[in-house]
């Protein structure tokens, strides 16, 4: 299977339908009562819901996910029966599987029921109405692509006794998501230095977001967050809160994180932490989400 460890939870919804063709006398049949093994529709609902639970029981590459909702509906036509399945699921990958293979047994539930009956049914079609909640239906669109710079504070990386490779991971992702780096910067620990910095970003270059690493820990040269404190005009405590949550749900060290995000003027400024672990985390946890936050910000529709 594909690793989705890295994913997010949302809100998934997948509408799917299928047709069964068959004899009118068949469908007679059915609303007297008298088909021999019970009411088909009954029993195809419940085996549809079944099989929307199990689906990854039954496709070996299909990831278990916990269904929260299956709505299975019968539509009696002229010589047919139509299956529609919506399935919903608060989780990391789509539920389309889950609908189609719903449909699939309650269409196959129904050919089991009446085969005895009609030799010619026939299963028509099993295809995907629509799907959501995907990664793509939150990505946000600019007409002119962001500007954004990556502040690196480290005393070591500064002096050159270590390596930088966190800043380069952010610079990485931000052009994976389409946003320009117009500077990188690598600087000591020093909260005059971290003020004036991002100051000169925000205030004359006039950048959109200004994405910080390192200085968030406890030890006494940490200071990225009381910098970072004593220029925004507003903070956004939901951007740390999400980062040290999805972080949190995969290393018991995420809480001692102490990165701020907020404002100022038109330029959006967060602190990731220092390590790579750490940045990758958190800029999965940012991205696609992080960029509706400029929308907003310009007051545009959204």
């Amino acid at each position: 299977m594909l690793d989705i460890s890295n994913k997010t939870k949302t809100l998934r919804t997948a509408v799917a339908k299928g047709t069964l063709k068959l004899k009118n006398e068949t469908i007679e049949l059915i609303h007297q009562g008298k088909i021999p093994k019970g009411d088909p529709l009954t029993v195809a609902k419940v085996a549809a819901i079944q099989a929307a639970k199990n689906t990854s029981q039954i496709l070996p590459y299909c990831h278990p996910l916990p269904v929260d909702y299956v709505g299975v509906e019968f539509e009696i036509g002229d010589a047919k029966i139509e299956v529609d399945v919506t399935v919903i699921a608060i989780y990391k990958t789509g539920v389309e599987m889950e609908a189609l293979t719903a449909v699939s047994i309650a269409l196959l539930t129904l050919y089991d029921m009446m085969k005895m009956l009609d030799e010619d049914m026939e299963i028509l079609s099993v295809r995907l109405i629509s799907k959501k909640g995907g990664e793509s239906d939150f990505k946000t669109e600019f007409k002119q692509p962001l500007k954004a710079a990556v502040l690196v504070m480290s005393d070591s990386i500064s002096s050159g006794k270590g390596s930088d490779e966190s800043g380069k991971m952010i610079e990485a992702r931000l052009m994976k998501e389409g946003v320009e780096v117009l500077d990188y910067k690598i600087i000591p620990d020093d909260t005059d230095m971290i003020k004036s910095t991002i100051i000169n970003y925000a205030d004359v270059m006039k950048l959109d977001l200004v994405i910080t690493t390192g200085g968030t820990g406890f030890s006494p040269r940490d200071f990225s967050p009381e910098a970072t404190s004593q220029i925004i005009e507003r903070e956004i405590p939901g951007i740390p809160e999400v980062m040290r949550f999805y972080g949190q749900e995969r290393t018991p060290y995420s809480m001692l994180s102490r990165g701020k995000a907020g404002i100022r003027g038109n330029t959006i400024m967060v602190n990731l932490p220092g390590s790579k672990k750490g940045v990758a985390e958190s800029l999965d946890a940012l991205f696609p989400g992080l960029l509706h936050a400029f929308k907003m910000l310009w007051m545009e529709r959204h």
